[in-house]
């Protein structure tokens, strides 16, 4: 195989499975969080989050071979999962003093 073609093919597979982690990751921590700050129990809000990124992660995989430009696959999924966990860790720390009524 071409050393040319190889390249952003590894890249594609290392987003594939990596970067739709962390980005899947990311949208559960973030669904979960808003779901139990609106009142919906803590394990319903992840049980129905899990089984939304399993299908979400299906999807992202093969969008992530769909698409021709390399770095919007990063952006989308880099940007998104930084953006996303980020805003679960800083929600997390309101909505477990709410809970405990600090």
């Amino acid at each position: 195989m071409n050393s040319a073609l190889a390249l952003p093919m590894i890249s594609r597979v290392f987003a594939a499975i990596f970067a739709v982690y962390a980005f899947i990751w990311g949208v559960v921590s973030l669904g979960v969080v808003s779901l139990s700050a609106i009142g919906v129990d803590f394990h319903s809000a992840e049980q129905s989050m899990l089984m939304f990124g399993l299908l979400l992660y299906v999807a992202l995989f093969i969008w992530v071979f769909a698409v021709k430009s390399l770095l919007r696959i990063w952006l989308v999924l880099g940007l998104g999962a930084a953006l996303m966990l980020s805003a679960a860790w800083l929600l997390q720390p309101l909505l477990l003093c709410q809970e405990a009524a600090c």
